[in-house]
């Protein structure tokens, strides 16, 4: 962890002429930013097997048609469709699960007090007075929800708030303009139908999320967040 906080203060020290006392804010984002370069190529890949998948609407249809009366043959036919059209319904949570990491390197770093048997120097750092530490209650202890703090975090809120909108809108329209590739995958998968039920609000969760981890982990969940959105809407 020691050297993932040395990389955090060296993009602070080189952000530090420009964005003077948020440099440390701005190398998070920064950090971000670059973690989601790395994994595009497993999003841009996710891309097309979303796009397989709708192609391959009318041959699940057709299966569906053949074996609706015997569910493990249509289990069956769905999973080697999937295996020979090189299509899997679990494409698209890899690059999610690949950033995990960075995430949880960041909470530790922001919730341990000592680095290496010495303190902790990146705590001293804020964010227009919001600690990078802190967490959504000791904002709203120190000023409370219009303290200088706590309006950072209004304003996370309402980025997040923002694109989980548009993320459960876009959802439910692809969910309701393509449903037989959902009752398909959940043929050779089961359990996979009540998922993506419940798929277009899991970006609600990251209000939660912003709420309860330090203000580090919250500026990577909004800046992950805001990316995906956009490049979701890009390919």
């Amino acid at each position: 962890m020691s050297v993932f906080a040395r990389l955090v203060e060296q993009l602070a020290s080189l952000l530090q002429p420009l964005c003077h006392a948020a440099a440390a804010a701005a190398a998070i984002v920064l950090f971000t930013a670059l973690v989601r370069l790395l994994v595009h190529p497993l999003s841009r890949a996710a891309a097309r097997g979303r796009r397989a998948q709708a192609a391959l609407r009318p041959r699940l249809a057709e299966l569906r048609t053949r074996h609706g009366k015997d569910p493990e043959r249509l289990r069956e036919a769905v999973a080697k469709l999937h295996a020979e059209e090189k299509v899997s319904p679990f494409a698209g949570l890899l690059p999610s699960l690949l950033q995990l990491p960075a995430f949880f390197l960041l909470y530790h770093l922001f919730s341990s007090t000592t680095i290496g048997g010495g303190s902790n120097g990146l705590l001293a750092h804020d964010l227009f007075g919001a600690p990078l530490g802190g967490r959504w209650a000791d904002a709203l202890g120190a000023g409370g929800v219009f303290g200088a703090a706590g309006v950072v975090y209004l304003v996370l809120f309402a980025v997040v708030a923002a694109v989980a909108t548009v993320n459960y809108r876009t959802t439910k329209r692809t969910a309701a303009e393509n449903p037989v590739v959902t009752q398909e995958a959940e043929a050779a998968v089961p359990g996979l139908g009540t998922v993506g039920k419940v798929m277009p609000f899991m970006s609600f969760l990251a209000l939660v999320t912003v709420a309860v981890v330090p203000l580090a982990a919250a500026l990577y969940v909004v800046t992950s967040t805001a990316w995906s959105a956009a490049e979701r809407a890009l390919l």
